[in-house]
């Protein structure tokens, strides 16, 4: 599980225009349309052609848990690319990104300062270039160790330096023990 690519993809997802199919049927005869075939979308659910063909036709309605998580993964994936891509350029140029988030937050500070980390509650609005190099490195496949460096950059700037106007010798921001994610856009 992902904290930080769940968190911008569910961001991503709260633009839809419309709500993506949630019957098993409908799942399955989106995911065969996109894929161009039946034998795609078994390959990539791990399951038989006819198992897909009989979903298809309506005579399975009901797939086991592990398999419709997969099926509702796979179909929000793909669900409306042009509204989730107008969404990430949005953020990326104007509208940025705000996170929300319970963490340990810490900074590494010249000698003098309270730089003890503490569980912190933050909503802060990123600018657009950091909502930028958030959906470009999880679109390059940037695991979450990379998405939550970049996160902390981000904090680091907006939140403790304040732009630039305060602390200007703090070097490094420590975001750990994270219990709360979520990002708007």
């Amino acid at each position: 599980m992902s904290m930080f690519g769940d968190g911008l993809d569910a961001a991503v997802q709260k633009t839809f225009t419309r709500p993506a199919p949630k019957s098993a049927p409908a799942q399955m005869r989106y995911l065969v349309k996109q894929l161009k075939g039946t034998r795609a979308v078994a390959q990539m659910l791990r399951i038989s052609q006819r198992t897909v063909e009989r979903y298809v036709k309506g005579q399975i309605k009901k797939p086991r848990p592990d398999l419709a998580a997969r099926m509702e993964r796979e179909v929000k994936k793909r669900w409306q690319p042009q509204i989730r891509a107008k969404a990430r350029q949005k953020a990326a140029t104007t509208g940025g990104i705000v996170i929300d988030t319970r963490a340990r937050l810490g900074y590494t500070a010249p000698i003098g300062s309270t730089d003890q980390d503490r569980i912190r509650h933050l909503t802060v609005a990123l600018p657009p270039q950091y909502a930028a190099r958030l959906f470009d490195a999880r679109q390059a496949g940037a695991g979450d160790q990379q998405l939550q460096q970049i996160a902390a950059e981000a904090l680091k700037e907006v939140y403790f330096q304040d732009g630039g106007r305060r602390a200007g010798q703090l070097e490094e921001v420590r975001f750990t023990d994270i219990e709360h994610l979520e990002f708007d856009l």
